[in-house]
């Protein structure tokens, strides 16, 4: 895979139209867009995720779905049915199984969110887990390599743990990459773009670093080309 086929630029802005002025601004250096809750939920959003796909781009829609099973797998359906590429659901075993049998037909993947890059061990124990970040992590992409789901989004610091477990077969998608020297913002658990492929990943999602920089296609320009120095 080339190195600028690995980067997924994270679209969480407020509007469609400040979506469509960012797509525009990064450039033919990116072919693939994140569209979060944030986006999706504005007016128009799942349609600009219809318009992306119709302009030859890639789309990862990340809802992070979690809910009871019948819910999951008819919200799953129906997502297939828009043509997005990516679709992230919570690494629960029930919302993985019911995901699976929404997405049976279509090309739609799956990623398992293992645990969010803005959480640490602490923030586990607060919420109720009595194991740190890394044996959740591990437990939930055992589990999703059972339920049969493409990839997981985990955090770089996991990488290299993580890929013995799956296999060469299974998508790592990681957020919680930052380029050389920009600050780290509210992620925990963060690696450069260099180290991230290094350690196997095989997408990065980036977002504030090239969405707020002055000049976006020169961002993500600098970041394909950390990812080819690894």
């Amino acid at each position: 895979m080339k190195p600028q086929d690995r980067l997924i630029v994270a679209l969480d802005v407020e509007s469609v139209e400040e979506a469509r002025a960012m797509v525009a601004a990064v450039g033919e250096t990116v072919s693939f867009f994140k569209v979060g809750m944030e986006l999706a939920y504005a007016p128009g959003g799942f349609d600009f995720a219809r318009e992306l796909k119709t302009a030859g781009k890639r789309v990862f829609l990340d809802l992070k779905l979690h809910d009871i099973g019948v819910t999951v797998e008819r919200a799953t359906r129906q997502i297939a049915r828009l043509g997005v590429d990516f679709l992230t659901i919570h690494a629960f075993p029930q919302t993985m199984a019911a995901a699976r049998e929404g997405a049976s037909v279509g090309a739609l993947k799956l990623l398992a969110v293992t645990v969010m890059t803005s959480y640490d061990d602490a923030d586990l124990k607060e919420a109720g887990y009595a194991c740190g970040v890394g044996e959740l992590v591990a437990r939930r992409a055992r589990q999703a390599k059972e339920k049969g789901v493409d990839g997981l989004i985990l955090s770089p610091m996991e990488l290299a743990s993580i890929r013995p477990l799956v296999g060469s077969d299974m998508l790592l998608v990681t957020p919680g990459v930052r380029p050389e020297g920009a600050d780290v913002g509210d992620q925990k658990r963060v690696m450069t773009p260099r180290q991230a492929v290094a350690a196997s990943a095989d997408y990065l999602v980036i977002g504030r670093p090239i969405t707020r920089a002055a000049d976006p296609a020169a961002a993500a320009e600098a970041v394909v080309g950390e990812m080819a120095g690894a």
